[in-house]
């Protein structure tokens, strides 16, 4: 029988996708959900399924080796401001693992970059080792040129062309994944609100709408976690704030949900690019 994967699974409907991907290759998926984050029908699409706190990276581990994993994904939405909340230590509980983590890293630097990596590192001393997040999702990572039938107007082309390597130094800086820019400007900048929050605040920015919205990975991005991710919800929120543009990373970029995401895109009269 093959050695189960395993997966630790945050917010969203990416977990849900990545079980699958797993699944279509024969293997088995042994999951730990995030307590308060995974989404409820990810217990139905695992063959082994248990909860575990956000801070709890023992219990992981525990559970993990208990089902015979080497190797895991992880993946799904965690939100980062959840480290500023009030009273976050009492209410999350962290074991012993995690206070290690806090007193020699995290304490001294909370980047996201740091954060993930200083986790990865302590799956890997408990024999969990972290791989490419996508790998079992390639399907829904971009690519290249225009996905959708509508194609970026000579003006968007323009803004995109602009803002390209805008985007790639905030990213790089780890400051944030996406612009949004209007005939040659920067209308705003994602930080840790995300991009949801970018959205709105473009829309209110530039109540006249046709802003074209980029988002691309740092150069350097590990592509085990926090990978850039435009769902459903995103097209959605695009439309409501006037943007009539989206441009992407190929490959480093995931389309939650792919061929429903293009088709919407679509049916909004967004288009939607894909750019090395």
């Amino acid at each position: 029988m093959a050695q189960p994967i395993g997966l630790i699974a945050g917010q969203g409907r990416l977990p849900v996708l990545t079980a699958a991907g797993i699944r279509s290759t024969g293997q088995t998926v042994a999951c730990v959900g995030l307590t308060g984050q995974h989404t409820p029908e990810l217990p139905d699409n695992c063959d082994q399924f248990a909860r575990a706190g956000i801070i709890r990276i023992g219990r992981w581990i525990r559970l993990l080796r208990r089902w015979g994993v080497d190797e895991a994904v992880m993946i799904g939405r965690v939100r980062k401001s959840k480290i500023y909340q009030p009273l976050r230590l009492i209410r999350q509980l962290p074991d012993w693992r995690a206070a290690r983590l806090w007193y020699r890293v995290l304490r001294h630097d909370r980047r996201n970059t740091a954060l993930l990596s200083a986790v990865a590192d302590e799956l890997e001393r408990g024999g969990i080792k972290l791989i490419d997040s996508t790998k079992y999702i390639t399907s829904h990572l971009a690519h290249e040129g225009t996905m959708t039938c509508l194609a970026p107007s000579t003006s968007q082309m323009s803004d995109i062309e602009f803002g390209w390597p805008i985007c790639q130094q905030l990213s790089r800086l780890d400051i944030g994944q996406s612009i949004a820019v209007r005939e040659g400007e920067v209308i705003a900048v994602e930080a840790m609100e995300g991009t949801d929050a970018l959205i709105q605040r473009a829309g209110q920015l530039c109540p006249t709408g046709k802003w074209t919205l980029l988002k691309r990975a740092n150069p350097n991005h590990d592509m085990r976690f926090d990978v850039p991710t435009v769902g459903p919800q995103t097209i959605k929120n695009l439309s409501l704030a006037g943007a009539t543009c989206l441009a992407v990373e190929t490959s480093k970029v995931i389309l939650v949900d792919k061929p429903q995401l293009i088709q919407l895109a679509d049916h909004a009269r967004i288009p939607l690019i894909g750019l090395s």
